[in-house]
């Protein structure tokens, strides 16, 4: 059996693969996924990749943290506390504005 590669995905990204299948080759448990992904995504695909790349690369987070950022979008700062876990990451507070800003730059209206 050949090696699996794991990789961390936001929902946008999510739907794209889904939607390039097309509905008609998904099985009942992709259509539920899909359905979800069309319901819950914040941003396009592209703006996705985009935010969790300068998140990383900018601001020095975690794949998996910038990835659930993204996925959930906080609109302020207490709520972006949540996803830099639990306090035990010390990030200035401007820095916690400038990275809300970007994601407020960026929210489908």
């Amino acid at each position: 059996m050949g090696k699996t590669r794991e990789k961390n995905l936001t929902i946008p990204c999510v739907k794209k693969i889904l939607e390039e299948l097309g509905e008609e080759n998904l099985d009942q448990f992709q259509r539920r996924v899909l359905d979800y992904a069309s319901k819950f995504s914040k941003v396009d695909a592209k703006t996705a990749e985009m935010l969790v790349e300068k998140l990383v690369g900018e601001y020095g987070l975690d794949e998996a943290e910038a990835v659930q950022i993204v996925n959930c979008m906080p609109s302020s700062v207490e709520e972006l506390r949540v996803f830099l876990g639990g306090g035990r990451k010390i990030i200035e507070a401007s820095k916690l504005e400038a990275m809300v800003k970007l994601l407020n730059e960026h929210r489908l209206k």
